[in-house]
């Protein structure tokens, strides 16, 4: 059978673009790409780049705040939300467009259109048009939900906070995973009067209970009104024009605004899988196996539409993997171990590898902390800790697992978690020589143990 492109990619975001790319570029396959909305996908048009941009602007006050204490005399100002948009979007258009010059580049064809799996080797697009390939690669993304709570529609979310025409006196933020606590953090540092209600007993569920609490209580001290165990039961619009909310801890209080950071769900609706054969799973997951594959042998899946692992490099990695093995002839499995990740909270968490919770499951250990006042703040009068963090196998003396707390964690988990990947064990660590002085040396000379389990 003849087909019209070796490979149609559905979904715009960096893992379907750069299995395109390189599909194209490198194999000499004829390929094909559908968006529907914009190149980029959530990573660069509405989650980690303008994200992390907003959170280097929401750091500035507190800058001048620390070099006043060092005998500058900096005066703050106001935040021009306004010249910050135009510039922030103005570079999300630049990126667009280089995405776009990367596929165009390369070979392959993009359609503006949505594209919806007619069989296994079909798409259709919202232009009419059929198309046929030998193989079909789902890489749609995600998106974010609200949690079913009545008045949810005078609430947002993470994909509405950069095109906000002016910044709220007050925001109240639902929930307590990495986007809830990053924009806290975010609106609380460009003057927003920020109170963020979880209704778990602590933040930041599922990584180490110990850097969570530090990140918690850092949040709080900064001047986040953090309410733990506490959710909304309804909302409604206030005579004032503010937004009424009512809460299970009893209380009602008015806000500027009101911002859902609940949770994500796979982008796989009206798409026509289940119809085609291809399995979907809670929350309309797409289920692959370590290849990528679904339940349809020509229908390949990466990147958050499957669920495993939401983060971008993770999707870049899982195109990569799959242009090896269907178009290099190379079969690459999807290695999800180990992954390096860092949550722009402020201050910032950096961790690879497990939990002391998840590692004392395992077997024996042996957990090294230390958590101190940097030399930086603490010069400025700060009260602000950080924390550096290893979980130890006790018998084989591998470290498992690697925790930072402090500010530029992200960039110090990067170089960790070569380390850690590696399969580096405790003595490696201490017979590598400190850099002094720096936060990070503390990962490098903490001799005894402060607990085993």
């Amino acid at each position: 059978m003849t087909f019209d492109y070796d490979l149609f990619v559905i979904g715009g975001g960096s893992g379907g673009v750069r299995a395109a790319r390189v599909a194209a570029g490198e194999t000499g396959a004829k390929v094909a790409l559908a968006e529907e909305d914009r190149y980029g996908g959530t990573c660069v048009i509405r989650g980690c780049v303008p994200k992390k941009l907003m959170v280097f602007a929401s750091e500035f006050p507190a800058m001048a705040e620390e070099a006043r204490a060092y005998g500058w005399d900096m005066p703050t100002g106001a935040f021009d939300w306004g010249g910050f948009k135009t510039k922030l979007h103005a570079e999300l258009d630049r990126l667009e467009g280089i995405y776009r010059n990367i596929l165009k580049n390369n070979g392959v064809e993009s359609f503006d259109a949505r594209a919806r799996v007619l069989d296994a080797h079909t798409v259709e697009l919202s232009t009419g048009e059929r198309k046929t390939a030998k193989h079909i690669l789902l890489a749609m993304g995600g998106r974010p939900v609200k949690p079913g709570i009545p008045g949810e529609e005078l609430a947002i979310t993470s994909n509405d906070i950069f095109h906000l025409d002016k910044l709220p006196g007050s925001i109240l933020i639902l929930g307590g995973g990495y986007i809830a606590c990053e924009f806290a953090g975010v609106l609380n540092g460009l003057g927003v009067a920020v109170t963020q209600f979880y209704r778990g007993a602590q933040i930041l569920r599922g990584f180490d209970g110990e850097a969570r609490g530090l990140v918690s209580e850092e949040m709080i001290q900064s001047g986040i009104d953090l309410h733990l165990g506490t959710n909304i039961l309804s909302m409604e619009r206030d005579a004032s024009g503010g937004i009424r909310v009512k809460a299970s801890n009893g209380t009602e209080r008015v806000f500027d605004q009101v911002m859902f950071a609940t949770g994500r769900v796979p982008n796989s609706d009206d798409m026509g899988l289940q119809e085609v054969g291809v399995k979907l799973g809670r929350n309309g997951k797409v289920l692959v196996d370590e290849y990528s594959q679904t339940a349809v042998p020509s229908v390949y899946a990466i990147g958050d539409v499957t669920d495993r692992v939401n983060l971008t490099p993770v999707a870049i990695r899982e195109g990569m993997a799959f242009v090896e093995t269907v178009f290099k002839g190379n079969p690459t499995p999807v290695d999800h171990d180990l992954i390096p990740t860092a949550i722009f909270t402020q201050p910032e968490m950096g961790t690879v590898g497990m939990s002391e919770e998840d590692a004392r499951d395992q077997g024996p250990i042996e957990v090294y902390c230390s958590s101190f006042r940097p030399m930086r703040s603490l010069f400025a009068g700060s009260d602000a800790r950080v924390m550096m963090k290893l979980i130890v196998c006790a018998e084989t003396r591998k470290v498992l697992g690697c925790h930072i707390v402090a500010p530029g964690a992200g960039e110090m988990i990067q170089l960790a978690g070569i380390a850690v990947k590696m399969g580096a064990t405790k003595e490696d660590f201490d017979r590598t020589v400190a850099v002094h002085p720096t936060m990070a040396e503390e990962i490098v000379t903490m001799k005894a143990p402060v607990r085993r389990a």
